[in-house]
């Protein structure tokens, strides 16, 4: 389960008017055990922003988190992987920094290693893997050691087509089992094929908050109408 309560988080701007700028601001949601939640809107909405602060990457400036259950996070490349160590170091890795034994990852390891499909250069350091690869090993190793929460930001649209299709069935499963998914995408068929609730945010605020269907129309017909009449600078 996930709360928060006048979430907001905001930056300074290095101008020499040190201006202040709020990346979200009075973001108040509940999402339920289970549920599988699609994050749109365009860039710069604070989308990135509110996955790092549920992943506990950075803090927010306002507001509260509750958090009930451990929390896998696939948010860019990089991110929770140390690129001079192999794809089989940084699966254990992985496992330690969600506070797993090295015995559970060990009896997960196939499972990842099959789900991935990167047997080959398991032990070559990820510094070396194209950005497919890597993504097949981070959303394999996510996918499989437990988190009740996962959060995906557009990554996924980094892989070819089979294992984007492979990544949102897996997803699928993971909620079907009780687990909570959390989908930041630009691909709405992405969100439509996996989705069952949707959050819009645009200039850090929160637009709308339902069904799938319901708020894609709404943020289709909106962003149709910007292209026929894009509003004057």
């Amino acid at each position: 389960m996930i709360k928060t309560q006048n979430l907001g988080k905001k930056y300074r701007i290095n101008k020499p008017t040190s201006e202040e700028f709020w990346a979200l601001q009075g973001i108040d949601l509940e999402i339920q055990a289970g549920e599988t939640i699609g994050l749109i809107g365009p860039n710069g909405s604070g989308k990135s922003t509110l996955l790092k602060l549920l992943a506990r990457v950075t803090w927010p400036s306002i507001g509260k988190i509750e958090l009930l259950g451990r929390v896998g996070a696939l948010l860019e490349v990089g991110t929770g992987f140390h690129v001079e160590l192999t794809g089989r170091e940084n699966i254990y890795l992985a496992g330690a920094i969600l506070g797993m034994r090295r015995h559970d990852v060990k009896r997960h390891f196939d499972e990842i290693i099959a789900f991935s499909g990167v047997e080959e250069f398991l032990d070559i350091p990820i510094k070396k893997y194209s950005s497919g690869m890597f993504l097949r090993i981070a959303f394999s190793v996510l996918a499989h050691l437990n988190s009740e929460i996962l959060i995906v930001d557009e990554i996924i649209a980094v892989g070819d087509q089979s294992f984007k299709e492979k990544c949102l069935q897996k997803m699928q499963a993971m909620a079907e089992d009780g687990r909570t998914v959390i989908l930041v995408s630009h691909q709405l068929d992405n969100i439509r094929a996996l989705c069952s609730r949707v959050i819009w945010l645009e200039k850090g605020h929160c637009i709308c908050d339902g069904e799938t269907e319901v708020v894609l129309q709404q943020y289709e017909c909106k962003a149709a109408l910007q292209y026929v009449h894009p509003v004057e600078s």
